[in-house]
């Protein structure tokens, strides 16, 4: 069972992480997706996980590394085509979202679940087919004529 969610301060050092993404994918051959999670350093927290239904919502499931500048990041390969629910924990026991989530859905405890979604990495791009133009049709040769007016009009015999 999942406690509810606690308002986080991020850290100052947040504001300087706006020029990277938290949540980055990258499309893998076999329909797989590999998918980065980042989360801006966060005051008082020294221990941060991802759950979801990719893991069965394990607390422990599977955890981010700190990196030099504060930033926590993960990364998983998951399925193209599917969405999935998602929150983070911390060793403070909160629940955490995503700032950049694709979507957030209700969820059973009153707070909201971050949504990432694949649905669309599995699809792709179809390469534009060149297409020839039609041909005018072909007629018996002086069956007809263009007028001084542009028109065409049949040929005399």
């Amino acid at each position: 069972m999942r406690p509810k969610v606690q308002a986080v301060q991020y850290g100052q050092a947040a504001q300087r992480q706006k020029e990277k993404n938290m949540l980055q994918k990258k499309s893998l051959a076999g329909r797989k997706v590999e998918v980065t999670f980042r989360m801006p350093p966060l005051d008082d927290v020294v221990e941060l996980y991802l759950c979801g239904e990719f893991n069965g919502w394990q607390v422990k499931g599977i955890p981010f590394t700190l990196e030099s500048d504060g930033t926590w990041v993960a990364r998983l390969v998951l399925d193209a085509g599917k969405s999935y629910r998602f929150r983070y924990h911390d060793n403070q026991g909160r629940w955490l979202n995503d700032r950049e989530a694709d979507a957030y859905v209700p969820n059973d405890f009153g707070s909201d679940d971050s949504v990432l979604d694949l649905t669309m990495a599995a699809k792709k791009p179809s390469k534009a087919k060149a297409t020839k133009k039609a041909a005018a049709p072909k007629g018996k040769p002086g069956s007809t004529k263009k007028t001084a007016g542009g028109r065409q009009a049949k040929a005399r015999r």
